[in-house]
């Protein structure tokens, strides 16, 4: 959810997220989505000749789902830090998911086809103007402190946000049109707006326990991972956290759609996916997602585990760094200034090859890049026109740089205006062994150019993009059907208020026609004309070439079929089961050892192919709802 993806906090606060959450995955961001240094080394050169990595012989698999105790457990391998728990900080992928299924937002999504449905909102209206929302608050709602959840609860997480700015760090742009929120009683909450706001049925908002929240302090520093159980009225209760090791939930009994079915839930850190993939083929995990192309093809023959290859909700991309800044004018960090040149921007873009990159890097398991949202969401699914388009041409990016005065000396090296040859840092995720992989082409391709490149892999590539020390990156958000959020990340006001703060730029952007744009559509309620702006503003941020969209990963997950009886995706048909938009998979999910009248979740397994992407664009074509991430995640 919006994959981060990707609004933020005093930078000696609270962490930002980390681009590509799930390696890609931003950034975080990408979302999506790790492995030891020497494996990593030998996947990538592997993936770059086109070839498989062999992960060994497939090791015997017992059940391990069963704990010493007799419960049984679900454990899932994630690959991302958590970067808080607190609702009003979290924006990472796996802690938005998780998040997610603690605690409840008014508006859930429909598992079938992301449709509006209730959720701690039984049911909802405006009036004719579109000013005033009326959200009636269900009465069979508890905390898991046994207290009731009431509109007061939601009334005050949403005024929170709208009068502390660390309290609107992560979601902070679905309040900032809130004039006045307030509950007349226990069953009602009434939201009046300064101007139409489209994603009143998108507010992808966590209702926290006013009781609880109403003692903290300064949001910008409490990132709830001290007290344990922590209130929440989700389906799950997180019950323990350990940085980098696991988080552990247990079922919320008096969760008002029905308790989940397995008796605990655990999210165990993995620096390392082909650990990961280990410890699924050991049984000591129940699902393991982000795989690359060479596990995916070695599990698919493992017993008792089931791929699922379903078209995914991320885009992979470029980000140049636009010049960082913050809302008070001031410049920071160290990017390069031949990339505010949009004719160097064009040259980088016309050398990269993204049908190399979908062949070689992701061996079939994506889609080529175009517009910054992926086709499985077809209501504003964008793609430059045959005049519009980059296209991968060596020729014409030498012509580019050339006509632009960016000359080769006697040496080959490309001289930029201040006649320094022309060299480039991109950021890389050191556990995604995609931008390693891609980084190597790209120092190929760019290397024609006569531009040098120099890839930075790094644990944590928060700290220098939120510092703007950067030229290039490697990002990418999880898309939400509602694309608001990710689209809200490259506005003006998202970007820091000073140097010192973090704000929820995803890349410094800051162009007054996209806000203009993005304005326009946040307040359009008909879905063709909002689509259309969402479009026009893709062909913008495309035009500005500060994002450069080269894959839409698939999602590339597997599960233990001899520990999970059925789990539901997302959509139902060719759908994800990590990052959804709901708690629809770990709320569904039912033991292999369950009878049959244990749980109706559906069955969805089976290995889906790249073909299906076709299928779930189709069935969505005509479909529009209003929500949002990242994630994020994006986020991130």
């Amino acid at each position: 959810m919006v994959e981060r993806v990707p609004p933020r906090t005093p930078r000696q606060a609270a962490p930002r997220p980390v681009h590509r959450p799930e390696p890609r995955p931003v950034r975080q961001r990408s979302r999506p989505r790790l492995r030891h240094l020497l494996a990593s080394v030998a996947a990538s050169a592997a993936l770059v000749a086109g070839s498989v990595v062999p992960l060994g012989p497939l090791l015997p698999a017992p059940q391990q789902a069963r704990a010493a105790d007799g419960k049984n457990v679900l454990t899932v391998a994630v690959s991302q830090s958590i970067d808080s728990l607190s609702p009003f900080l979290a924006q990472r992928l796996t802690s938005t998911s998780i998040l997610r299924l603690a605690n409840e937002y008014l508006v859930n999504y429909d598992p079938k086809d992301a449709h509006p449905i209730p959720g701690f909102a039984t049911a909802w209206k405006s009036s004719a103007d579109k000013l005033t929302w009326t959200f009636t608050i269900r009465g069979d709602s508890k905390w898991s402190d046994g207290k009731k959840a009431t509109a007061e609860d939601a009334a005050w997480t949403f005024n929170k946000m709208m009068t502390d700015p660390n309290a609107a760090t992560a979601n902070g742009n679905f309040t900032a049109n809130f004039d006045q929120v307030t509950a007349p009683d226990p069953a009602t909450l009434v939201v009046k707006l300064k101007k139409p706001q489209a994603t009143m049925t998108a507010l992808d908002v966590p209702i926290v326990p006013k009781h609880i929240w109403e003692k903290v302090g300064d949001f910008s520093k409490f990132n709830n991972d001290k007290t344990f159980p922590i209130v929440g009225n989700g389906p799950f209760v997180i019950t323990d956290y350990k940085v980098d090791q696991y988080v552990r939930l247990k079922p919320n009994k008096d969760f008002w759609r029905g308790a989940p079915k397995f008796d605990e839930l655990v999210f165990k850190y993995y620096k390392d996916g082909d650990a990961a993939v280990a410890a699924l083929q050991k049984g000591e995990v129940s699902f393991a997602s982000n795989l690359t192309p060479a596990q995916a093809t070695a599990l698919r023959s493992a017993k008792d585990i089931k791929v699922n290859n379903a078209p995914g909700r991320r885009f992979y991309a470029l980000a140049t760094n636009p010049g960082a800044r913050s809302k008070d004018g001031k410049e920071f960090g160290n990017g390069n200034a031949a990339l505010l040149d949009p004719a160097v921007r064009k040259a980088l873009f016309q050398a990269v090859d993204r049908g190399t990159i979908i062949d070689k890097v992701f061996q079939g398991y994506a889609v080529e890049g175009q517009g910054y949202i992926p086709p499985r969401f077809a209501s504003y699914f964008w793609q430059p026109s045959d005049s519009q388009k980059i296209a991968y041409d060596p020729a014409a990016a030498a012509k580019t740089l050339d006509d632009a005065g960016y000359r080769k000396n006697g040496d080959g090296k490309r001289l930029g205006k201040d006649g320094k040859p022309l060299n480039f840092r991109i950021l890389c995720h050191a556990t995604d062994p995609n931008d390693k992989s891609i980084g190597k082409y790209l120092q190929e391709w760019w290397g024609t150019l006569g531009i040098g490149l120099k890839v930075e892999c790094l644990d944590n590539v928060s700290d220098p993009w939120l510092a703007g020390d950067y030229d290039l990156a490697f990002d990418g958000w999880s898309v939400n059907p509602d694309p608001d959020f990710v689209l809200s990340i490259h506005t003006c006001g998202s970007l820091p208020a000073t140097p010192k703060d973090s704000g929820a730029t995803d890349n410094f952007i800051c162009d007054k026609k996209f806000d203009e744009l993005y304005a326009r559509q946040s307040a359009e309620y008909d879905t063709a004309k909002r689509a259309d702006l969402v479009k026009q503003m893709e062909s913008r941020l495309y035009d500005t070439g500060y994002m450069n969209v080269m894959a839409y990963p698939n999602a590339v997950e597997a599960y233990r079929t001899d520990q999970i009886k059925s789990i539901t995706t997302m959509p139902e048909t060719a759908g994800n089961i990590w990052g959804q938009d709901g708690y629809w998979s770990w709320w569904s999910a039912t033991p292999a050892d369950a009878g049959d009248g244990s749980g109706g979740s559906s069955s969805t397994g089976v290995l889906i192919g790249i073909g299906a992407v076709v299928v779930v664009a189709a069935a969505l074509g005509g479909f529009f709802v209003l929500r949002r991430r990242s994630t994020a995640e994006d986020r991130e």
